[in-house]
């Protein structure tokens, strides 16, 4: 493999997975599963042209998992030795003697474990040295600051190569794994006028290199993103419509799903609880789950316990279909696992066809937010309430930049009062949804 950035093939790492599993076996473990992984990477970041670090990665690790019982324990190493091995599992055994027996803990299913592990096509490893990667960087920073004569300071650009490959097996059978990339750039810059400064960024992720948008494309986004914050105003305190940008607006999503996650679930620390067939969304609403997108961010065959992962409906026509389980949480609850330990998967919203401009229009009179600050969702009883920055809206048209300002409401009553969702869709994530408008929102200024 001397042209793998890999130091093991993927059949030593499926045999270092069966010599744990086979030690946890010999050394009295009922049952017992375990990953072992590896990755490699670049990352260069440049300031005013001016190199500011290089780091070169290279790391690998086990982690087991062993059950007496219903007694469970976990050890980690980095060491690949069977000496290591060995010890790690008995410190694994040693926590799992001492842990209280749990009726949910253990394997999943053996009938849920993925049997066919599709080439999801998300190894793309791009062969970036150090004197290239500071050259993209450059021209990236280079052309934020020329976009306008008021970008007066830079943050810095910064490109990042990234690889892994993993496998994971278990005592039930099953063993399986795959190769991964992500690539990023991002550039962040400051802007000036009249003794008032203004920052922001840009970014752009992806499996493959190709699929990068340009230095240059990144640049002038991060740039003119900076610059037309400058002169913002704050706002008095008043109810309005408020429209979140897809970046922003992916992190609506974010909270649901995290309301609806069974960790939230059976604690009973969600205010959606017991939300499964309920109308949370307006009746246009849909979100599909879509695990086997080619070089998706957030694509995978199988879950981190080795469930097969599906397409499915988790939101339809606004009423919640299914939950985000695993198979510890799912046996809290009473159900089965929907193979989201680790996370979802592609979440994907259909936009309701309006473009950007599209939505600011229909808004007609109110708040873009752009930029949100804070913690500020109370999960058990959705209260939200976050920082903000973005543009006011008049007559359908952004009129001017804004900051300083809080945005608050329930989080139940966000959704369910969405009225469009823009065709802009963000795709930098296992998150896919366009700009969100809500029809009414407390907006807390001077």
């Amino acid at each position: 493999m001397s042209d793998s950035p890999f130091s093991f093939t993927r059949e030593a790492l499926q045999s270092l997975a069966a010599q744990t599993l086979e030690l946890a076996r010999v050394s009295g473990a009922s049952a017992a599963e375990t990953e072992i992984s590896e990755g490699s990477g670049l990352s260069v970041s440049v300031r005013h042209g001016e190199v500011e670090t290089i780091e070169h990665n290279r790391d690998k690790g086990v982690g087991v998992t062993v059950y007496l019982g219903q007694k469970r324990g976990h050890a980690s190493t980095s060491d690949f030795s069977q000496g290591a091995l060995a010890r790690c599992v008995e410190k694994a055994l040693s926590i799992a003697r001492f842990t209280a027996e749990d009726d949910c803990a253990g394997l999943a299913e053996v009938e849920l474990l993925a049997h066919l592990v599709p080439d999801l096509d998300l190894y793309h490893p791009w062969a970036v040295d150090v004197e290239r990667a500071t050259i993209l960087a450059r021209d990236c920073e280079a052309a934020a600051l020329g976009v306008d004569a008021r970008i007066h300071n830079s943050e810095g650009a910064s490109l990042s190569t990234q690889g892994s490959q993993f496998i994971y097996a278990n005592t039930s059978g099953f063993s399986g794994g795959y190769a991964s990339t992500r690539q990023s750039l991002s550039c962040a810059v400051i802007a000036e006028e009249d003794g008032a400064m203004q920052r922001d960024y840009w970014y752009t992720t992806a499996r493959a290199e190709a699929d990068l948008d340009t230095p240059e494309s990144v640049g002038q986004r991060a740039g003119s993103r900076t610059v037309r914050r400058l002169n913002a105003r704050k706002l008095s305190t008043r109810q309005c419509p408020v429209l979140f940008e897809a970046p922003v607006a992916t992190g609506l999503i974010a909270s649901f799903v995290s309301a609806i996650s069974g960790g939230h679930l059976y604690r009973r620390s969600s205010f959606l609880l017991d939300s499964l067939g309920q109308q949370i969304f307006p009746s246009f609403f849909q979100m599909i789950e879509s695990p086997f997108l080619p070089r998706g961010l957030a694509s995978a065959p199988f879950d981190s316990e080795g469930v097969a992962t599906r397409e499915r409906e988790v939101v339809r026509d606004g009423v919640i279909q299914g939950y985000f389980l695993g198979s510890y949480s799912a046996r809290k609850l009473g159900l089965k696992t929907t193979g989201n330990a680790g996370g979802n998967h592609n979440l994907i919203v259909p936009s309701t066809g309006e473009d950007f401009a599209g939505l600011v229009a229909k808004m007609g009179r109110g708040l873009l937010v752009t930029e949100l600050l804070g913690q500020g969702l109370n999960m058990v009883t959705g209260d939200y309430s976050r920082g903000a920055a973005g543009f006011w809206v008049e007559n359908g048209v952004i009129a001017y930049p804004v900051e300083e300002i809080t945005i608050a409401g329930n989080l139940r009553d966000m959704l369910g009062g969405i009225v469009a969702i823009g065709d802009d869709v963000e795709t930098r994530g296992s998150r896919r949804v366009g700009s969100i408008l809500i029809g009414n929102m407390t907006l807390a200024g001077e």
